[in-house]
């Protein structure tokens, strides 16, 4: 038998690759141990500035068995810290969300108070112990970054470079502006997968014409099961056409990721004709969230591990200040369109897991189309094995 050989800048991978031993996706200590070197040491996107709107206002959020406060100071920063005392390491905050009666967080249990920086205030004794020095007793801090009004904080006391952990330039995404929108809709799911199922299928289309028709329709190349043009071993075949089917990008009478391809929101101007004519630009943000951006919309989509099994997924929809008041707005066709993909996207995802315990799977395959899960794979074992 003969194979045609793949043309010159073809993507796929040409040997065979094993795909992460099946336990990955299920054994308790390599969850454990994930948690450890890689959610606990990277930059994790907890949500938008703007949920932290006034001084005093405070959120919660929760990694693994690690819980944070974070919280606007009356000087407007935001400061993170570990929602614990640091009397007897009880819980500070039990509320999820709100905003402070005073600047100050009190420990509930015995009233150790601390400011909005983290400086212990008092503690509730009648007198302190000698040597003790409330400087030593401040909360532990957590490091935040505001990057384009995403907040992302780190456990690490000495995280990667920010910029490292994207795929693209920080700039790539500044025609849309993103530190002025404005968040129009929120909606939380469980996956009842690993998270890196999730990522598994994020990078790949094979299963697009089956799973994904809404988006198959809409574009074209991912009918074909491929991500982009050079994901063809024959793609300079086509190199002459305009065809979205083989060149990528929405179908020729679309303008958006919408349920009838309408741009259903103010558009943002500065976005250029290719970007306009593809669609949607990604940009990847491992191991928490990826930003997407459309003609008239950004979609944020973050993951958070909940158990070996399970993970949190939130998605966000951002759009320009003045879209939420135009009488033309129409978040029903954008978001109905995101949430059918998504939820075809957990489904599918639950049912990788659900066959991942069988006895005599050790591991899959990683087929050539798959070549960024080969780049995922990759990453994870550069961060296990980083000291």
């Amino acid at each position: 038998m003969t194979t045609m050989t793949p043309a010159q800048g073809y993507l796929g991978l040409i040997e065979n690759t094993p795909g992460l031993p099946a336990a990955a996706y299920y054994d308790a200590d390599r969850f454990q141990l994930e948690l450890a070197r890689i959610w606990y040491r990277n930059w994790i996107y907890v949500g938008r500035s703007t949920e932290l709107p006034t001084a005093r206002s405070f959120r919660t959020f929760e990694v693994g068995d690690q819980r944070l406060i974070l919280v606007r100071d009356e000087d407007g920063a935001v400061r993170a810290f570990h929602n614990t005392c640091r009397h007897r390491g009880a819980a500070l905050c039990l509320e999820t969300q709100g905003v402070l009666r005073s600047a100050s967080l009190v420990c509930p249990y015995h009233a150790w108070t601390y400011n909005l920086q983290g400086e212990l205030l008092r503690t509730s004794s009648k007198r302190n112990p000698q040597d003790f020095d409330a400087r030593d007793h401040g909360l532990y801090a957590v490091q935040v970054r505001d990057w384009q009004g995403f907040l992302f904080v780190s456990l690490s006391a000495n995280p990667p470079d920010f910029a490292s952990q994207f795929d693209t330039p920080l700039d790539r995404l500044d025609a849309w502006h993103m530190a002025g929108c404005v968040t129009g809709h929120v909606t939380h799911k469980t996956i009842q997968a690993n998270w890196k199922i999730f990522w598994e299928n994020y990078n790949e289309c094979l299963h697009c014409p089956a799973v994904h028709p809404k988006l198959s329709q809409l574009v074209p190349i991912y009918g074909r099961g491929l991500l982009e043009e050079r994901d063809d071993p024959q793609w300079n075949a086509h190199q002459d056409s305009e065809d979205p089917k083989y060149k990528g990008g929405l179908r020729l009478d679309a303008a958006s990721w919408s349920m009838d391809g309408r741009a259903t929101a103010v558009p943002f101007p500065d976005v250029t004709p290719e970007d306009r004519r593809l669609g949607a630009i990604y940009m990847t943000g491992l191991p928490s969230m990826f930003i997407v951006g459309h003609v008239d919309y950004v979609r944020v989509v973050s993951l958070i591990p909940l158990t070996p099994e399970t993970t949190g997924m939130r998605i966000e929809y951002l759009f320009r200040p003045e879209t939420l008041t135009s009488p033309d707005f129409d978040l029903k066709n954008l978001v109905d369109f995101t949430e059918t993909v998504l939820t075809e996207d957990a489904d599918i995802c639950a049912v990788n897991q659900r066959g991942l315990h069988a006895l005599p799977h050790e591991r899959g395959v990683v087929m050539p189309e798959e070549y960024v899960i080969k780049q995922f794979h990759d990453w994870l074992n550069r961060e296990l094995m980083r000291a």
